[in-house]
């Protein structure tokens, strides 16, 4: 019975494994571009964020549904909520989230997210130029696009002590105006052990390859495509490949009231060659480690590294560029502020620029009180 999570974790990865070649065969079709849906790789909650994005294996929260959702059995309130707003490229993109878990019984626990990144108020030029070929700005309208995803989650306890098993179902639509549209839906398999000061976390994204379905509304922009030369979009199927993140996570007593939580683990995706720190035709990985001190369990220090990649500077010579992140967290009764300052999502024109992320957790009816 000792080896049975070893055994379940071992086989989940050679499950992904397994399929890794046939992922890796089909990343060069169209149906499988590279980063689809990547707006579900960005990550909530303030905490995460600070600690670039090491969550899978301590997640404990209402935000596990969307890091792990095996942590949710981990909550000790009957009933947690979270939200989080963030604003990237100099406030053009937001980046919202929303989350709430509850226990079924003393076994079994559900989760569900809400996830909204999107870009509004983007000028629709279409009829700038009038009946007479002037310009009339009175013509300009304007559009949003959008991308949504509806996470429903579920975790439960394991024969194995110390192992927790988990799952999403994931609905997602994604709009550009009028002009396109898609609906999708894909599964997340995870897992978590927790051993003494020690957790270990597992997750993979899109396990059977999500599936998103885009339809067109070509009438709206044939006359303008038309006259530029460009290709009249039809209606296409896209996949999601799998992503998986295996994460390990340390606690460390240095006082009584005086501590620390150390976390790393790695992000292989199946969808072909990316810049990262491993890069073959089968896949590619990227290392992430975070740190978080804490005072008395109630405020907390964070900061964290990853998305390691290979530049060349002006001269030809490579050099390697990390995403660094920091944040603060304090806990005041049943509700905890966390802030982190991440550059999550880095412009091309400007690497460096910075993202303040804020988010909030609320827990009542503690389960504790109850027993």
């Amino acid at each position: 019975m000792k080896f049975l999570p070893k055994l379940i974790l071992i086989y989940l990865c050679l499950s992904a494994f397994c399929l890794a070649k046939t992922f890796a065969q089909s990343s060069r079709n169209s149906l499988t571009p590279k980063y689809s849906n990547e707006y579900l790789a960005i990550g909530v909650g303030a905490r995460a964020l600070a600690m670039a994005n090491t969550h899978v294996a301590i997640a404990n929260d209402v935000t596990a549904g969307y890091w792990n959702p095996a942590g949710l059995l981990r909550i000790k309130d009957k009933y947690q909520a979270a939200l989080m707003h963030a604003e990237y490229f100099g406030g053009i993109a937001s980046y919202d989230y929303a989350g709430f878990a509850t226990p079924i019984n003393d076994d079994s626990h559900l989760g569900f997210s809400i996830i909204r990144m999107g870009i509004d108020n983007i000028p629709d030029t279409r009829f700038l130029l009038d009946n007479t070929g002037r310009i009339n700005y009175e013509n300009v309208g304007s559009f949003a696009e959008a991308s949504y995803a509806f996470i429903f989650s579920y975790a439960h306890y394991s024969i194995a002590k110390g192992l927790t098993l988990g799952g999403n179902a994931k609905i997602l639509h994604r709009t550009a105006g009028v002009f396109a549209n898609a609906w999708g839906f894909g599964f997340d398999v995870a897992a978590q052990y927790e051993y003494k000061k020690w957790q270990t976390g597992l997750v993979i994204r899109d396990v059977t390859s999500t599936f998103n379905v885009w339809n067109y509304n070509s009438e709206a922009v044939i006359d303008i495509f038309s006259q530029t030369n460009n290709e009249i979009p039809t209606n296409s199927i896209e996949l999601t490949l799998p992503r998986m993140i295996v994460e390990v996570g340390r606690e460390v007593d240095f006082s009584e009231n005086l501590g620390a939580l150390l976390t790393a683990g790695f992000t292989f995706t199946f969808d072909g060659k990316r810049n990262s720190w491993l890069q073959t035709d089968l896949l590619s990985g990227d290392f992430q480690a975070g740190m978080e001190l804490n005072y008395k369990k109630t405020v907390f220090l964070r900061g964290g590294i990853g998305n390691f990649q290979r530049l060349d500077d002006f001269n030809r010579v490579q050099y390697i560029q990390t995403q660094p992140s920091f944040g603060l967290g304090f806990v005041i009764k049943n509700f905890t502020i966390d802030y982190a300052l991440t550059n999550a999502i880095r412009s091309a024109d400007n690497p460096t620029t910075f993202s303040h992320v804020f988010s909030v957790k609320a827990g009542f009816d503690d389960k504790k009180k109850k027993k």
